[in-house]
């Protein structure tokens, strides 16, 4: 037997909702895998590096950063074709864009001249969980043959 608030939570994802949210969804997954992909660099170098990056330079770190995040972006670009079968894709990138953010907030706030990234990477960290997050479709275990993948948050 459902739930009040499940009735409730069904009835406002209506099917023409649910493939509103989904090509929304499907947007924000190329858009935010091309910034990895292609902007993050430019970012961090050249745009707003006071935002983008740690002091003191590093070279190594920062191609790590680009090289992780810009992976990252190719897979994110290639879950577009189809979010629902990339959800363990789409939530990692959610919960470890929070995991990062919270620790860069610690680092920033402890380091006076680190404060831009207050400014720049962590909200744009947080853009990306809340979007993601906000957009992916919820389920419950009925909806799956594995109920691994049925978790909600």
């Amino acid at each position: 037997m459902a739930s009040t608030q499940t009735v409730r939570m069904n009835k406002a994802f209506t099917p023409a909702v649910s493939a509103v949210r989904l090509r929304l969804l499907r947007a924000a997954l190329v858009v935010f895998g091309l910034i990895f992909l292609v902007g993050l660099y430019p970012l961090m170098n050249a745009w707003w590096p006071a935002g983008w990056r740690w002091s003191p330079n590093q070279t190594e770190y920062e191609q790590m950063i680009v090289g992780v995040y810009g992976t990252l972006g190719v897979f994110l670009i290639l879950a577009s074709r189809n979010p629902l079968r990339h959800r363990s894709l789409i939530w990692f990138t959610v919960w470890s864009s929070l995991v990062h953010a919270a620790i860069m907030i610690a680092q920033a706030m402890n380091m006076p001249k680190e404060h831009g990234h207050l400014f720049g990477d962590i909200p744009a960290l947080l853009l990306v969980a809340a979007v993601l997050g906000g957009l992916m479709p919820r389920r419950s275990s009925a909806d799956s043959d594995d109920s691994a993948y049925s978790w909600q948050f």
